[in-house]
Formats: structure tokens, sequence, C-alpha cells
């Protein structure tokens, strides 16, 4: 061994193993600096060859390194033995020749300045007070300070060591691993501390300029305020810095106006360019103003982007008593502009005009400006912290990150969302600030994605490596991909929130829900209970919790759409009531702040009906139908049907199968409900979904009963099958809310079995159907009515097919044929349920019609039921079912007309009342202007009597009297908050009166 080197056996590796792309050139300079021989690399050098090796651009480090050797020998000497055993100062400096060829330059200019980069010296980010006195050193000499090129020249050569400092804290993790690199966000804080010293110290060069070089007292007369990224802490390498003067008096104000122009040139010549163009009135208005000006400026013509800039505000140099008593002026000027009009609108349409300015062949590649890029982060940010910072200081960080957790931890934003922001926005500065290093230009755009070079540096610089078949450029792209891809789509899920514009128009002191303000808000609003209301929304609010914080911010928007429902006292507490009963459920809220769109409707739903909630607590899947209108609104009946009927099937206990049908149909009873409420479902819909759900049930019970039964060891098999017949409004697939299922049961025996056991299995079969199904629960009942059946309740529960046949032949009345209109197969086996209805054709479409005798019967039935079912005390004006024109009145009219044409029109042969009047129209035996009162009547007198029930929460055929219930019955019927509800019961009134006069013509005349 010679000269320190490692002895190594057969071939010397050669310097392109170390990343070098040209090997005989890197080993001369490697040769040169003395870090390599014949047999490698110098073992005292080794680890920092290795550290080359890992640096963004070794090619760049090594040529760095090799010019500052050349041009200071006396400082190489002594730089070379410390980078061999200095791991710090190894990182540092490797980490930043690596990838600044501009910081290679200021090293060869000022070569002493390695050592600030020393383990030894001071490595922690230093305060603004020492950064100041650093750079003011050269240029102050007892009270004189230097001023000219001269001082120019000093305070950029010191702000450039400052930012040599920074950069090797930030890019020592990277080529020395046991090196933690620091965060972007101290990074961009340190840059910000920096900028602040280097301004502070502009401004007194600036004061000696114009005081010949002597020391004066000018800077107290003058406030200089950091705005943007400087007064946020989150500045970059390179950017202008934005600020705003404050003058103390209209007398300092010419004098103030000199040094603040006089500032800003030495800070642009020395530092940076100093933007003042956030002023008021912007570049055309005065570079100075008073706090006076400024304030009256701000409250009379400021525009939303003006007061959004004021968020991150802070007074960094010159007179700071003026500077804290400007910031206390101006910032509530920034709590209150979510109030003004279109606040949130001014906010989102200036988002897109600064996207629109991007060239969209840069678009892609934009990180500041482009879709996906920095600034969507930054205004989804600011936006949120202006409507809720309102009431929740907590929310006030000037710093995008420190606001955004404050956002996510306060529940605003979900904590998930929250963080992947942070990681998206820390890797786009990342990149930032790579970028800038480079050259220490302005930048903000990623390189071609065809640059393969810029790409791999870059890629280096940031800390990725290959991975795989994939060159560290791919894996580069793929990242800035995804992560600007999330970014965008959550600047849009945030930026866009319905929530933000209802929050915005509600006024700061009701955010704040103090008692004084919330009371006196609430009674304007229309509670009648104010300070009942005021206790719901104290027990919603309660303690410091993150769900009390998504409380507090969804209240106030949620009080004023209230506000606008029938009831808003009573939707309240059914808010609180569900809000209780899902607390536990840990995507309620996140549900709420997240689709404002739910919100609105479940207000709305709340406000309205007493069924909803009921249902609600035990059916909260349904609240996320809300915000996907055709899951919520066009599910098919079938589907869900299937669905039903298969959840059903995996239980064998039939206790719990039935169990999990109640489920089913609670779900699909609020899917609809909800639907209905908000105008999303057609009647006819309505009723044939509720009818399909009813099906559905009876079918999955009767399944199971007869897999109960048939089980059971006194049957050896299924010894029947078994027909549900559905008759009344579930014939007609007309059912409400509150319905009742009326059926018949038909069964025959398999081939072998007697009647009797047939009737007997599937008797015990429809005993258990009942039972299953008329079990207390909290639900609406399931009622299955078998009044419809030969002899009443004094008949069979079920029959045979023949049995049937032989006591409708025999014995039917003219009411029974007539209920049989309605019969069709609803369950159980269909070929049975099809042959009975087949059957029982002749018996409910006569032949020949009805004679003068059973028409008579029929009206003299449909009279006693008008005189003699009408409820006690009922107003036959508005009761929907037996009242004028109501829903008997329209079909038993219709089934007339059937018993009489039917025979003759095939076309008459429908369960459906609507279709079988538009039947009759076309047969002829019903005029088109009859017709038309007929359906709106029938259509009219459902959806009031399922309001009724939506509304009251339990079944009604009786249109409500209290003002309130008129109220909440109008508003599920779709009619506008402002309608007068004697409107309403007008509207019903005429409609029903020439029904009635149709049914009296056609029902009662020959």
């Amino acid at each position: 061994m010679s000269n320190g080197s490692s002895s190594r056996s057969g071939s010397a590796p050669s310097p392109a193993r170390y990343g070098f792309s040209d090997a005989v050139r890197a080993e001369e300079q490697l040769r040169a600096i003395g870090w390599w021989t014949d047999s490698g690399p110098v073992a005292t050098y080794e680890r920092a060859v290795a550290a080359l090796s890992r640096a963004a651009d070794p090619d760049l480090a090594l040529h760095s390194i090799d010019r500052f050797r050349e041009a200071a020998e006396s400082e190489w000497a002594q730089l070379g033995d410390e980078l061999a055993s200095d791991v710090r100062l190894r990182g540092g400096l490797l980490g930043v020749l690596g990838t600044s060829a501009a910081f290679a330059d200021h090293l060869v200019a000022h070569p002493e300045d390695w050592r600030r980069l020393r383990s030894s010296a001071n490595t922690a980010a230093r305060e603004v007070e020492a950064c100041t006195a650093e750079l003011l050193a050269p240029v102050r000499f007892g009270d004189s300070t230097l001023t000219g090129r001269d001082a120019v020249i000093a305070l950029g050569a010191g702000y450039r060591g400052l930012l040599l400092e920074i950069a090797a804290r930030d890019l020592a993790g990277a080529v020395e691993p046991e090196l933690e690199s620091a965060a972007f966000e101290q990074v961009a804080a340190s840059l910000s501390d920096v900028a602040v010293a280097a301004l502070r110290a502009a401004l007194v060069v600036a004061e000696a300029e114009l005081a010949g070089g002597e020391g004066s007292d000018a800077a107290e007369r003058l406030a200089v305020i950091a705005m943007g990224k400087t007064g946020g802490h989150e500045l970059n390498y390179v950017s202008d810095v934005d600020v705003v003067f404050v003058a103390e008096s209209e007398a300092d104000l010419a004098g103030a106006g000199k040094l603040a122009s006089m500032m800003m040139r030495v800070a642009g010549s020395a530092f940076f360019e100093v933007d003042a163009a956030l002023r008021p009135e912007g570049k055309a208005g005065a570079l100075v103003r008073t706090l006076d000006g400024h304030v009256n400026y701000y409250r009379r013509w400021a525009r939303t982007w003006e007061f959004q800039a004021l968020l991150k505000a802070r007074p960094v140099a010159g007179n700071a008593d003026l500077g804290r008593r400007y910031l206390e002026a101006v910032r509530p000027f920034v709590w209150t502009a979510a109030e003004r009009e279109d606040f949130v609108a001014d906010v989102r349409s200036m988002r897109r005009r600064v996207e629109d300015h991007v060239p969209a062949e840069l678009s892609e590649r934009e990180l500041k400006l482009g879709p996906g890029g920095l600034r969507d982060v930054e205004f989804a940010v600011q936006l949120l912290q202006m409507v809720h910072g309102r009431s929740d200081e907590d929310l006030r960080s000037p710093i995008t990150v420190e606001a955004l957790r404050d956002l996510g931890e306060g529940g605003y934003v979900a904590r998930a969302d929250a963080a992947d922001l942070v990681e998206s926005y820390g890797f786009l500065r990342t990149l930032e600030h790579r970028l800038q290093l480079r050259r220490l230009r302005r930048t903000h755009l990623f390189p071609a994605m065809d640059d393969k070079d810029e790409l791999h540096f870059l890629a280096r610089s940031a800390g990725l490596r290959s991975s795989g078949r994939r060159s560290a450029g791919d894996v580069l792209v793929a990242e800035y991909r995804r992560h600007s891809n999330r970014v965008r789509r959550l600047h849009e899920k945030l930026f866009y929130r319905p929530l933000l514009e209802a929050v915005a128009k509600v006024p700061t002191d009701m955010l704040r829900l103090t008692t004084g303000a919330a009371v006196q808000r609430l009674a304007a609003l229309g509670y009648t209970s104010p300070e009942g209301a005021l206790r719901h929304i104290e027990a919603l609010t309660a303690g410091v919790s993150r769900r009390a914080h998504i409380q507090g911010a969804l209240l106030p928007m949620l009080l004023d759409l209230l506000a606008g429902t029938p009831d808003p006292d009573g939707g309240l507490l059914a808010y609180r009531k569900v809000s209780e009963a899902l607390a536990e459920t840990p995507w309620y809220l996140r549900l709420l702040r997240d689709e404002g769109v739910v919100v609105e409707r479940l207000a709305l739903l709340l406000g309205t009906s007493k069924l909803v909630p009921e249902l609600l607590v035990r059916a909260p899947e349904v609240l996320r139908l809300l915000s996907d209108t055709p899951a919520l609104a066009e599910r098919d009946p079938k589907a869900v049907a299937v669905s039903l009927r298969s959840a059903v099937g995996r239980h064998a206990e039939p206790e719990r199968a039935v169990s999990a049908a109640r489920s089913l149909r609670r779900h699909e009873l609020l899917r609809i409900a909800c639907a209905d409420l908000l105008g999303l479902m057609p009647p006819t819909d309505v009723f044939r979904a509720l009818s399909s759900v009813w099906v559905a049930v009876l079918e999955a019970a009767l399944d199971t009963s007869i897999r109960e039964i048939g089980g059971r060891a006194e049957w050896q098999t299924v010894p029947a099958r078994i027909a549900v017949i559905g008759m009344g409004r579930l014939g007609g697939a007309e059912l409400g809310y509150g319905s009742d299922a009326d059926v018949m049961f038909v069964c025959e025996p398999v081939e072998g079995v007697q009647d009797t056991t047939a009737v007997r299995f599937a008797t015990a079969v429809v005993e258990h159907v009942r039972r299953l199904l008329g079990a207390p629960s909290q639900d609406p009942p399931l009622e299955v009515d078998i009044d419809l059946r030969p002899e009443g309740r004094s008949g069979a529960l079920v029959r045979t097919l023949d049995s049937y046949l032989t006591y409708y032949r025999r014995w039917a009345q003219a009411w029974e044929a007539q209920a049989l209109l309605r019969a069709r197969p609803v369950a159980g086996d269909p070929q049975l349920g099809e042959a009975f209805c087949g059957a029982i054709d002749p018996i409910r479409y006569p032949e020949g019609g009805l004679d003068d005798a059973k028409v008579r019967e029929i009206r003299r039935i449909k009279a006693r039921v008008d005189s003699e079912r009408l409820p006690r005390g009922a107003d036959p004006a508005t009761h929907t079912k037996l009242g004028r024109g109501g829903l008997a009145d329209v079909e038993w009219t219709v089934q007339l007309l059937q018993l009489r044409h039917a025979h003759q029109h095939p076309e008459l042969r429908t369960t459906s009342t609507v279709d079988g009047i538009a039947a009759a129209v076309k047969a002829g035996v019903l005029s088109g202007d009859d017709a038309e009162q007929l359906i709106e009547a029938w259509t009219l007198a459902m959806r009031s009597r399922n309001a009724v029930m939506l509304v009251r929460g339990k079944p009604g055929d009786q249109l409500p009297k209290q003002a309130r219930e008129l109220a909440a019955l109008a508003a599920a019927l779709g009619y506008p908050a402002s309608v007068d509800t004697g409107e309403v019961l007008d509207d019903y009134l005429r409609v029903t009166r020439h029904a009635r006069a149709v049914v009296e013509r056609v029902f009662y005349e020959d």
C-alpha cells in the first residue's frame, strides 16, 4: 500500500460504479483532490466518495469540489480533511454542491463560507435577530452604515451564506442517510426568517442612504408588513417578497414613502424583489398609507381577494408598535369577509382566473398555479379558514400546513384528507425548492416529461431512486402525477363543498352561538322555542371533542336550513336524536360535513317528517344515498326483491330471517320516503315501490315458513303448493306507507296428497307467516289482512283452488266479485297463482256484465259505506279514503265500470285504478275529461294520505287541521315553502269536488 490507499484484490474499481457519467474525467478530478489512487478510493475518503455517489448529480458535486480546490487552495487543505471526518459537513456541502451550481459559484467566490456547515458551527435554524445582526455586521461601523454598491455586495454575500446554511440542512439527509434532512416546513420557516432579516437589514441601509450614511430615526415612522409566503412563514428559496407599508401619520407619508422606495431598491439589488402590489389599490395606489388610510380602504373598497391576502399579514420591520396596531386593526376584516355577498363565489372565481392564466401547454407541469398544484391547496385552505375561522380561532394560522392540520383536528376536514393534503403539499413544495436550488432562479415548472436528464436530477435531489424496472425519473413522474391528482381531487372536494356557501351566509355572531345572540337569531329565524333550540345546540356542541367541533361547524347552517322547513323546532329535536343515536357511527358527521347536499336534504326531511327520523336511527345507511339521486330514487323494485330474498335466505331461524326482512324493508321504506319527500319519485313509482317491498317481505316470510313447517317431524315433505293472491291496493300495486296487505291464500296438494292434508299444512304455514310478520316492532306494522276471503273472518284461512271456485260459483255476492277485480298473484307458487286468477276471470268479468239488480246492490253497499264507515267526527270533505271525491269514490266508480264492461273490453281487465280509468276511456265508457278529474283526485288523495303518514309518523286518512301539520303536509306534497296552507286545502277541495261530480254522474246514473 502507498499514499494511504486501501489494498484491493483484482482490478481497481472504476469511478463509474459511483454514478459518475464520465469515468475518465471523474478519476482525474478525484485524483486531483486526493481522493483516488490506482487501487480506487483512498481509504480516508472512501465515505466522501460514497457520499458523492448519493448526491443528486455526482458529476456536478465532484466538479464543484474540484473548482473550489482550484480557487481556494488554502481553504481546501482544511476542508478536504474535515470532509473525511465531519459527517454533517460532508452531507450538507456535498448535498448542496450536487444540487446547486449557483451555490458552487458562491463558494468559489466566498470559500470561507464552507465553515458555516461544520458540525462545530451552530447548525440549527437561527433566530431573525441573529440573522439580521450577521447581515449588518459587514456594513455597520459604529454610528455609520455602509451604503451604495459596496453595501449591496456585502449584504448579498451574507444573504447567500445564510441560504447556504438552510440548503445544507435541507439536503444533508439525501447524501448521508444517518442525518435527518430538515422538513420542508422548517426550511420554509427558516427562509422566511432570513427574508425578514434581509428586509430589516435593507431598511437600515436604506435609512443610511437617505441620511448620507449616518443613523436616523426614519424607520420608526414606518412599519413593514410581510404578506404572502413571507408573512405565512413559508417562503421559497427564490421568490418575490410581498410587503405592505404603513406610516405613523399623514406628516410622515413623504419621508416614509422615500424610505420604503429606497428599501425596495436595496433589497432588490442585494436579496430579492420586494413586491408591494398587495397594497390598497395595488400598483396604482400610494406606496405608503397611514393606518387610518388602510382601515378606511378595507372598510369601504377592498375586494374579496384583498381580505384573503391579509390572512398572512404580519409586521416584520420598522416600527413594531405601529405594525402591531395595524394587525389589530385589519385582522377583524379577515374574519368577517365571509359575510360579504358572493364571498365564496368570488374566491372560487379568483382561483379559476389564476388557473386560466397558465398556458395550456404548461398546465400539466406548473407546480404552483396549475390544476393539482400548490395554489389548489392554498386556496382551499384559505377559503375554509375564512369561513370557519370566524367562530373558531384555532383555525387562524397563516401557515398552510398548520392550518390544514387544525382543520383536520377540528373536524372541518377529514383527518385522512388533511393528512393526504399535507403530504402532497410537502412533496410539491420540495420539488419546487429543488428546482429553484439548481440555479437559484425563480421557477415552478416541472421538467418536460421527455427530458430524462432533468427528471433524473430532480428525482435524486428529492430523495427518489429507481425501483425495479423503473428509473428514478419514471418514479418521479408517477409520484408527481399521484400527488397532483390527489391534490386536485381533494381541492374540488373541499373548495366546491356546498357547506361553505351555506355557512358563509350565516352571520358571524350566530356562528359563535352565544346565548344572547343565538336566542335572538333563533327567534328571528322562526323557532317557536328558541331557548329549547339553544339547549339542543348546547347538548350537541358540548365539550372539546372532534364531534363537537364538527357539530359546531354544521349547526349554524343547519339551523338556517331547518328554519325554511314547516317545523324547525321539531326538525332540530329530530336532528339531536339522530345525532345522539348515531354518535358512535364514524362516518355520520363526516358525511354531513363533506356532502353539502346531504345536509340540505336531511334538514328538509327532519323539518317535515316524523317518520323519517324514526326510521333513520335504525337505518342510518340510507343517509349515504342522499347525495346520490339515482341510488336514492331509481332503484329497480325487482332488484330490491332479489336482494331481500337473498338476505333472508341466509338465515335458517325464522325469527332471524324475518328480522332481516324487516331490516331491509325499513331501509327501503326510508329510501322511498326520502325520495318522495324530496320530489325525486313520481307518485305512481312510490306506490309501486311500496307495494314491491311488501310483496318481497311476504314472499320471504312465506319461503321461511314453508321451510320451517315443512321441516317438522309430522311432515315427511312439503305436501302442498301455496300461492299468495294480492287483493285491494296490494293487488293493484297501489300501497301507501301505512297500508295493510290484503291477501288470500290458495293451495293445491302435490301428487299423491289429499286435499285435507294440503289445507292443514298450508294453514299452519299461513298462521306462521302472520305470526312472524305481526310480531311487535318499532317499524310501521306488517298487518296481513285476509278478511276478503270467502266467508270473511269466519272462513277458512286457506282453500284449494276448487274450493274457491265452488264458493264463488254458488254463493259469491256482488261485492266479492268486485273485490276479485284486484286479485293478482304476488308470492308463492307462480303457476298456481296464475291458475287461480284465470279461474276467477268469469266471476269478476261476468259474461254480459252485471244485471240491474247487482248494480243496485253495489250502489246500495257504497251508500252504506259512505254513511256508516266514516269515523265519528271525521270531515267528509277532507277524508282521503271515504270522503267526497276520495279514494273510495274513485275506486268504486272504476270497479263498477269494470264489472259492467270488462267482458266486452279486455283492456279493462287490470288491477290498477289509474290503468283502469285509462282503459275505460279507450273502451268508450268514460270521457277523457272525466278520466282526468278522477285520476287527479285519486292521485291527490293517495299522496295526501301518504303525506299524513310521513308528517305524523303514523297512518291517518284525515287531512290535518293544525297549521304546522298542514304546512308540513304542503311541503310533503311539493308546495313551495311560501304557500298559504289555505291554498292547499282549497286545492284539495276543488279537485275532490270535481271528482265527486263525475262519481255521481258515472256511478249513480244509468
